[in-house]
């Protein structure tokens, strides 16, 4: 009798920006194969309103020299620290734009905070694919499964690769949980709950020991080099935030006073409404411009 078939290895290439210390991720395969790419960059400089797509064209260039084709572009959240080049990619290379069923919910808030347009829907429709909580999907041949992690927003979703028999193997954690001398995301953006948030990362801690953690954002303190890998024993030993034997109150309680003391992500207000369409920038108006809103004193 044959043995069975061995699970399928990822290749995880990692391209960390340095102006949003945001890590855009290519997964796949084989050279040659399907991929996906997770939260991809968009440049946006504030002060002259110009956006740029050199962090978008890095990840061009790494697939079309490993002769990827693009099946997903994957959306942990709608971001508030970088504006997401799904759109750019997506003209570029293909795939579908993909994110959790409940990005709806963020719409919904942020749609009244920007007083948007009538035509804008919040119904998820501005996205190729809404994932369903727990839901498998595959990127080629590798098992994946789009788990929901609410808290730092709503719609917060993490990207777990499974083994052939549904076995945990490694996950992209999104905004949830940062490296273990960073400890977790901040949850006081509108949809935010720290209560939420615990419970989602207890539950990715939960997973088996060995699991691998990616992180989508890296903040390094001075004297480290920037790093976005860990694993689930290396988190629950000593993530200074939810390390084994906080209790959910104590973790709340920290979370929230530590919020209240931040200010708000430089690209907060441009990036979100990008975000939630998307990657689209806004139509261009009569003179061929197009225009971002800032809402004066709604946040």
């Amino acid at each position: 009798m044959s043995s069975p078939a061995a699970s399928p290895l990822p290749i995880i290439q990692s391209l960390f920006d340095d102006e949003t210390s945001t890590i855009t991720y290519i997964v796949f395969e084989r050279e040659g194969g399907p991929c996906a790419i997770i939260d991809p960059v968009l440049d946006y400089d504030p002060r002259s309103g110009r956006t740029a797509t050199r962090s978008a064209d890095k990840v061009i260039d790494v697939v079309r020299t490993r002769r990827l084709s693009v099946q997903w572009l994957l959306e942990t959240h709608a971001h508030a620290d970088h504006l997401s080049a799904a759109a750019y990619l997506k003209q570029h290379l293909g795939g579908a734009i993909a994110i959790g069923d409940a990005i709806r919910s963020v719409q919904r808030v942020f749609k009244g905070i920007y007083n948007l347009e009538q035509g804008f829907a919040p119904d998820g429709s501005q996205f190729d694919y809404l994932f369903h909580a727990d839901e498998a999907f595959r990127i080629g041949g590798l098992h994946m499964r789009a788990l929901h992690v609410p808290g730092h927003t709503a719609a917060d979703m993490a990207y777990m690769l499974e083994d052939q028999d549904g076995a945990p193997q490694l996950v992209f954690v999104g905004d949830t949980l940062f490296m273990p001398d960073l400890g977790s995301a901040r949850c006081d953006f509108p949809g935010g709950n720290a209560h939420a948030l615990y419970r989602s990362a207890r539950r990715l801690l939960s997973l088996p020991p060995t699991t691998r953690l990616f992180m989508c954002h890296d903040y390094p303190p001075q004297g480290r080099s920037a790093k976005w890998e860990t694993t689930v024993a290396e988190q629950r030993a000593a993530n200074i935030h939810l390390h084994d034997g906080v209790e959910e109150g104590e973790f709340v309680a920290m979370r929230q006073e530590r919020d209240a003391t931040l200010g708000m992500p430089l690209l907060i207000l441009p990036a979100i409404q990008v975000n939630i369409r998307a990657g689209k920038l806004p139509a261009p108006e009569a003179n061929g411009v197009r225009y971002l809103k800032i809402p004066v004193d709604a946040l």
